[in-house]
């Protein structure tokens, strides 16, 4: 649509602007929670985005439609209420909003617009999902064109339906930063004709790290949510699972996909366990192992012994089978954490991090006190992660050092945006001044 920015490049992060500070309407007698539409909002956000790419060609020309389409359910589902599928709605919607709006602009003589039309009335009346239409576009997200870091932060926007905010403190950044990256990304894909098709064989591996690497991003996200009330977001968790099984099916036998799929499942394995009834979060050495879904477990853990036998370790294999020594214990007491050590020690020499040092610590404080790892921890630039903090701030009360644990859990707080994640630090906080 042109190389200048639009109102489009920006759209308003987590839902329709008329969404914000409203507290529900009325639905056929009942109230429509703006919640509601918010949340359908996030988890369709994705594939609606995805389904009008491929329709139109044009990333900046999806999101505005898919967001007229919201604004669209704004105005008429508190009347009608919630379609019977919401996703088929709004990927209509969005469709003949697009084509009414290109309309407009051929009739100007705009060739751009011209084409996009001719394009869209020869794509299928598609309602529904396309199975391809999330894959293909990651792939497009992936282009080498794009710096890694903006492959994943775009990916996650177009994608996940995170809002620019989340996606910035993923990545430790502030969020103008984070939103300049994202607007030039898409200037690019527009600018360079960056095609929307899954690569052939030949490009596959080159573009499979950046993929590899948003899928993850994607689960981690829903797994324990960067912001918000709610711990887990289940469809994001699913949506990663759900492309982690294509990527294999697309590359059989590769194994840092294999080894990604095995890792997001051992860890889904104890989403039940993770949080109390009313949402409390359970850390890992405290939860009921008898509530971990065992078919998940020996699923991830057989996948992780395929990748073994290839013996082609590589990140998220080494990550997988972390994880699998944790599901291998009955109980936290039992955890091998010599082994967990070695596979750090491989993982950190592999795929050097802070992030990746700090998690060796919290195993080096198992294995050799509390006292080593909190060495190792002050040599890390982590200040901006509220779980730096959070894990600094346990081993200072293991070691009895508790006024410097107490302020260490105050800048945990303050980073945490989860409100289940801060609950937790604030409980784990006032215990201290009961001992």
């Amino acid at each position: 649509m042109g190389s200048q920015a639009r109102a489009g490049d920006h759209p308003p992060d987590g839902g329709p602007a008329v969404l914000r500070g409203g507290r529900g309407l009325i639905a056929g007698g009942h109230v429509l929670a703006a919640s509601e539409i918010e949340r359908v909002f996030r988890e369709e956000y994705g594939r609606a985005v995805a389904v009008l790419v491929r329709v139109f060609g044009d990333i900046d020309m999806a999101e505005e439609a898919v967001q007229d389409a919201f604004v669209a359910a704004v105005q008429r589902w508190p009347a009608s209420g919630l379609p019977p599928s919401p996703a088929g709605w709004i990927i209509t919607t969005a469709r003949n909003r697009a084509i009414d709006r290109l309309r407009r602009e051929a009739s100007r003589d705009d060739r751009h617009a011209q084409a996009a039309l001719l394009q869209a009335r020869n794509e299928p009346a598609e309602e529904g999902d396309v199975p391809d239409d999330r894959l293909r576009l990651i792939f497009t997200c992936c282009h080498p064109a794009l710096a890694p870091g903006v492959q994943v932060a775009l990916t996650l926007r177009l994608l996940g339906g995170l809002t620019t905010a989340e996606i910035a403190r993923a990545f430790l950044v502030p969020e103008a930063t984070m939103a300049q990256r994202l607007v030039r990304a898409k200037g690019k894909i527009r600018d360079a004709r960056i095609p929307f098709r899954i690569p052939n064989e030949a490009e596959l591996p080159v573009r499979l790290g950046g993929v590899l690497a948003v899928v993850y991003l994607i689960f981690n996200e829903g797994y324990a949510a960067s912001s918000g009330d709610r711990l887990v977001r289940e469809e994001l968790c699913a949506e990663a699972i759900r492309l982690g099984r294509l990527l294999i099916q697309l590359m059989p036998g590769e194994p840092e996909a294999m080894g990604l799929l095995a890792l997001m499942l051992l860890i889904e394995s104890r989403r039940a366990a993770r949080t109390t009834s009313d949402g409390a979060l359970i850390v890992l050495a405290e939860q009921d192992r008898g509530r971990w879904d065992r078919d998940l477990v020996a699923e991830g853990q057989g996948i992780v012994r395929q990748c073994l036998d290839r013996n082609r370790p590589g990140p998220y294999q080494i990550q997988a089978a972390i994880n699998a020594v944790h599901s291998d214990a009955t109980d936290a007491a039992a955890t091998d954490w010599w082994q967990i050590l070695q596979l750090y020690n491989q993982l950190l020499s592999l795929a050097p991090s802070p992030v990746v040092a700090l998690n060796r610590a919290v195993a080096v404080a198992e294995v050799e006190g509390p006292d080593a790892a909190l060495t190792l921890l002050d040599g890390l630039e982590l200040d901006r992660y509220h779980l730096f903090h959070a894990i600094r701030a346990d081993l200072l009360r293991r070691l009895g050092r508790n006024a410097e644990a107490e302020l260490a859990y105050v800048q945990a707080i303050a980073r945490a945006e989860n409100a289940a994640e801060r609950d937790f630090l604030q409980r784990r906080r006032q215990a201290l001044s009961r001992t």
